[in-house]
């Protein structure tokens, strides 16, 4: 019975360091997450920071090659310069998976009279930042042509 005792109390003994090791790596892998995952939200933007924005067409400036060989999701022109405010941005528009597709874009119309809904693909689409919590878009469409796209309201996303 003695051996028993011994036995297990020998067991217990050798076992808690390596438990306790154990416990630690988790921590220190979860702090290294916790550092990971705010370096990451650094990065991120909020849809409130866009919705709301305006919109500028580039469309008598659009140069194919500028537009093709700029940064993903970042387009690298003054707003005012060789821009035109053609509308504000409405909603964005994702996909069953959470990936933006495009933009829900007012155009057209005076004081909210005549305007139209359209939706632009993320394809014509740049975002440039205005300052540092607030965004735009940029497209290399027209506002004729954004006009002649077909209207979308609340019974076209259901």
């Amino acid at each position: 019975m003695l051996r028993i005792l011994t036995a297990t109390a020998l067991t217990a003994t050798l076992a808690m360091p390596a438990m306790a090791d154990n416990h630690a790596s988790s921590d220190d892998s979860a702090m290294m997450n916790d550092d990971t995952a705010m370096m990451e939200m650094d990065n991120l933007i909020r849809t409130r920071d866009i919705t709301g924005g305006p919109i500028y067409s580039i469309a008598l400036n659009y140069d194919e090659t500028m537009w093709t060989d700029a940064e993903p999701a970042t387009y690298s022109t003054e707003i005012g310069t060789e821009t035109n405010r053609i509308g504000e941005i409405e909603d964005i528009v994702l996909n069953e998976s959470g990936q933006m597709i495009g933009i829900v874009a007012e155009v057209g119309g005076f004081l909210d009279i005549g305007d139209k809904h359209v939706m632009i693909p993320v394809e014509d689409l740049q975002l440039t930042a205005v300052d540092d919590r607030t965004y735009s878009y940029v497209t290399r469409l027209s506002e004729e042509q954004l006009e002649e796209m077909p209207a979308v309201d609340e019974s076209w996303m259901n």
